[in-house]
């Protein structure tokens, strides 16, 4: 990023604490306040060491200037630290807030162990460069003046040695700084890559071990490691450079001083008191250089870790209405408007991206509600892609899509999803219990309503067998349950927001044949009352619908009931011929 909008992106880091760096400041120059006087008072001593005066004073305030000026820079430094922390929360806070909001389709676009990457390691890298940088910066330049008029009230000659020195050396230092920023950023890409690599493995454990391919897996992550620790390497070079040079510069100068100011001490020029004083200001100059330099590293290495930031802010995101900031969007009820929702797709084209051919090619069709449709047809048909546009998962590329008569880009999102439940194609379950699973989208919910709907769904009896019943956790993307119990969870908890439109996608695709007749009684049930639209592969989950909707090659091809179809439409007759076997093997597509 251009070098304006990095401090401009620093600084809306930096300004809500401000007052804490400010503070964190004072007494970090309180400190080399304290620092400064001490050569004064060495020469002081050096003088006195000539003379009969007593040195006791003056020892005993060396000793207490060091005490105090330590003292007060523990304090300032405990103070930006903890400061440093709160700015790494207050962007992990902002990030992850906009993460949860992105688009669907921006997620698509972007592996998650990156986006997690951004959160962790990213906004960690903030700490420095918003608040110690800072300060390094602020008082190392001001300590650097203070001391740099000090030695000229001293010497003139010998401040002209010391600057040509670090004018020199400094120039060389600046030319690696950008290297730094290079590698870091390389190296932050690469840790983004491991994330994705685990991401990737995690998420398909059971598979990953019946292939057989751990040590491939291993070799792609542990591949990532090592370019992680490659561009590490480079900038913790880079930046050794740049530490090195500061020792490089002090020793030079010490080395021209004292042959210089010793020749000038020789022709009486300078006093010796003059010199040592001149000498400790030399060796104290180390640290506000340093500060410098480390300013200027952390610079580097921040602006790096603000540039893959700034490009996750800059992911596309929704605006999720709803009565509180924060609030689970299944929270806002449409209990004022408890009718069937009816649905209407005119013309709908769509394409996930402008380089990508059209899902749908003028998709045009009437639910009107209550009852159950099902949508039919080979995989690729764009069956699901319908479920998305209703949720508004992605906007029609042309045509609108109505619910209850009104665009969907008309409806307050929230409002739109609160009235709908969904269950999607691998019914997901989140990490967690099985009760917060079932509440996710609806944590208003009784415990009536809970075991009414455990009933519906038939889950009362794997709750009963369960451990700690609702409370027993299920595992990552609940592993310790069945295929079909992940079904039934995904079902209940679409029933439990008590949804005016159900969209199930392939929602009983893994039960077995007992608890499918169930759950079709259920949606037979729920249909009286309610839209329910299912995309469907099996004939005995068609045949129930009210009305049916083939689909083929982005288009739809005919609607009407069973009977109608198998005597009108070929395509219909050849799947209802094979029980929909042709595409129960395949997925459908998004």
């Amino acid at each position: 990023m251009p070098a304006r909008e990095t401090w401009r992106v620093l600084y809306r880091h930096f300004w809500p604490h401000r007052g804490a760096v400010a503070l964190g400041a004072l007494f970090t120059l309180i400190g080399a306040a304290s620092g400064l006087a001490q050569p004064l008072a060495a020469k002081s001593l050096v003088e006195r060491l000539g003379t009969d005066e007593s040195i006791t004073g003056i020892l005993l305030l060396l000793t207490g200037l060091v005490l105090l000026g330590t003292a007060i820079e523990s304090v300032g430094a405990y103070v930006l630290e903890r400061t440093a922390e709160s700015v790494v929360l207050a962007a992990r806070r902002t990030l992850i807030g906009r993460l949860l909001r992105l688009r669907l389709a921006e997620v698509e676009r972007t592996q998650p162990g990156d986006l997690m990457s951004r959160v962790t390691s990213d906004t960690t890298l903030l700490r420095a460069v918003t608040t110690q940088s800072v300060v390094s910066a602020a008082s190392g330049g001001l300590t650097f003046i203070a001391t740099i008029v000090m030695m000229a009230l001293m010497d003139p000659v010998l401040l002209g040695v010391t600057l040509g020195v670090i004018v020199l050396i400094g120039g060389a230092t600046a030319l690696v700084m950008p290297k730094i920023a290079q590698a870091t950023q390389r190296a932050q890409e690469a840790v983004g890559t491991i994330s994705t690599a685990l991401e990737r493995a995690f998420g398909a454990f059971r598979t990953l071990k019946a292939s057989g391919a751990e040590r491939r897996e291993a070799a792609a992550v542990q591949e990532a490691a090592h370019e992680a620790w490659r561009h590490g390497v480079r900038s913790a070079k880079w930046q050794s450079v740049a530490w090195s040079s500061v020792g490089l510069a002090v020793q030079v100068s010490f080395l021209a001083v004292l042959g210089i100011g010793g020749a000038r001490v020789a022709s009486g020029a300078i006093s010796i008191a003059t010199l040592v004083a001149f000498l400790l200001f030399l060796f104290y100059l180390i640290d506000p250089v340093s500060r410098l330099v480390e300013a200027a590293s952390q610079y580097q290495v921040g602006s790096a870790a603000v540039a893959r930031i700034v490009q996750a802010e800059r992911l596309e995101t929704e605006e999720v209405d709803g009565p509180e900031e924060g609030e689970p969007v299944g929270q806002v009820r449409a209990d004022a408007a408890s009718a069937a929702a009816s649905v209407v797709f005119e013309d709908v084209r769509f394409r996930y991206r402008e380089d990508l051919p059209y899902v749908h090619h003028g998709v045009s069709f009437q639910v009107p509600g209550p009852g159950m449709t099902a949508f039919v047809g080979p995989s690729g048909a764009g069956k699901t892609t319908v479920f998305g546009l209703i949720e508004r998962f992605y906007d029609a590329s042309g045509g609108r899509v109505l619910v209850d008569g009104k665009d969907v880009q008309e409806w307050p999102l929230a409002e739109l999803r609160a009235t709908i439940g969904y269950v999607e194609q691998d019914a997901p379950v989140l990490a967690g219990t099985l009760r917060e699973n079932l509440l996710f989208g609806a944590p208003g919910a009784t415990d009536s309503e809970i075991d009414d709907v455990l009933v519906r769904a038939r889950l009362d009896a794997v709750v009963a067998r369960l451990p700690e019943g609702l409370d027993t956790v299920v595992g990552h993307r609940g592993s310790k349950l069945s295929g079909g119990e992940r079904q039934r969870v995904a079902i209940a908890r679409a029933l439990l927001r008590k949804p005016r439109l159900l969209l199930l996608d392939e929602a009983t695709s893994q039960l077995d044949a007992v608890n499918e007749l169930a759950l079709r009684d259920v949606v037979a049930e729920v249909a009286r009352a309610v839209t329910v639209l299912v995309v469907a592969h099996r004939l005995s989950t068609v045949t129930l619908a009210d009305r049916i909707v083939v689909m083929d090659a982005g288009g739809v091809r005919a609607t009407g009931t069973h009977a109608e179809l198998v005597a009108a439409d070929p395509l219909y007759g050849e799947l209802a011929a094979t029980q929909f076997l042709a595409t129960s093997a395949g997925v459908s597509a998004t």
